[in-house]
């Protein structure tokens, strides 16, 4: 077995059966697909209770939240590869060949992202490879931008997890996707700590996956996202950024934040994300961080470039969208 194919379902019942379908026309045949229920109470149990028997399911038994189902099924994969899907998403026949073929082609990638596009909007970008700026912001690359801008393959900062594919080994040598998340930036986390360990991680322009886009969690902005996701900032920045850095960027990082509170505020969320600051802030004591080390120096001045360099691609592509 070569890959794993790791679905994690949470109410996807309305998602699960025309996903699925689109995995069994792939062009690429050697892979296990891995279903984790996170407790859906909808008919998605009983759908993969009677699908074909080349599929695996584990039922987590409770809503553990995205990164501990994944965790789940990497450890249960038996591939050498891993690639992890939402279950809001179809994909092209040829999307997991061209994974593999990306991937293969150096030993140091840890991680491909998919061309994810919008399902409704095919000639649109939903995410073509996740970025990390100065100010502490993740965005999806491309998002809302036409398709045939994001044409060649690139670096980006981290992969989606969404509709990526992952070296299994090296979350041995890393660690695994960090559960004190439960969702939302857990995927920045891991592409960040993979970099500091001196792996890359790369877009994939002719893996095509269309995706609906908060499929389950019901909203692009809502509670309990907005709060989850602001605590989820603060993880990544002081698990991942060693002291000097952290001060070199402080500036841009709170101004960053006051940006972001203010625009959450106009939208009647501002409580939310305060909330998750403070609760970031308080539960940072509890992260493992990532060890800082002088044999890592190349690797912190590239990540420290990438943020220089993701801030400006975000101010173009704010532009793009006027």
């Amino acid at each position: 077995m070569n890959l794993s194919i790791i679905i994690p379902n949470y109410k996807g019942n309305i998602f699960l059966e025309s996903c699925l379908k689109s995995l069994r026309r792939q062009y690429y045949c050697d892979f296990e697909v891995i279903i984790v229920n996170n407790d859906s109470r909808d008919n998605s149990i009983q759908f993969i209770e009677f699908a074909p028997k080349t599929i695996n399911w584990i039922d987590m038994g409770y809503n553990a939240g995205f990164a501990a189902a994944v965790n789940t099924g990497i450890r249960a994969s038996q591939g050498k590869y891993v690639v992890l899907l939402n279950n809001d998403t179809e994909v092209e026949p040829g999307w997991l060949e061209e994974l593999v073929h990306c991937i293969e082609q150096d030993e140091k990638i840890f991680s491909v992202s998919s061309k994810m596009l919008r399902f409704n909007e095919r000639n649109l970008i939903d995410d073509a490879g996740d970025q990390y700026t100065l100010m502490g912001w993740a965005f999806q690359r491309g998002n809302g931008l036409n398709q045939e801008k994001f044409n060649r393959d690139s670096e980006c900062f981290s992969s989606c997890a969404g509709a990526a594919i992952y070296r299994k080994k090296v979350f041995e040598e890393i660690g695994y996707f960090d559960e004190q998340y439960f969702a939302y930036m857990e995927d920045v986390d891991i592409g960040f700590r993979a970099r500091l360990f001196g792996y890359r991680n790369l877009y994939c322009s002719s893996a095509l996956v269309y995706h609906v886009g908060s499929g389950t969690s019901g909203s692009k902005y809502n509670s309990f996202k907005v709060k989850l996701a602001s605590r989820n900032n603060i993880y990544v920045i002081v698990k991942n950024m060693p002291l000097v850095q952290l001060l070199v960027n402080l500036l841009f990082l709170a101004v960053g934040f006051l940006i972001k509170l203010l625009y959450f505020w106009r939208m009647g969320l501002g409580q939310e994300y305060w909330d998750g600051l403070i609760e970031g802030i308080r539960g940072s004591r509890n992260l493992e961080r990532v060890p800082f080390s002088w044999r890592r120096l190349s690797n912190y001045l590239s990540i420290q470039w990438r943020m220089n360099t993701g801030l400006a691609e975000y101010l173009y592509q704010k532009l793009l969208h006027r």
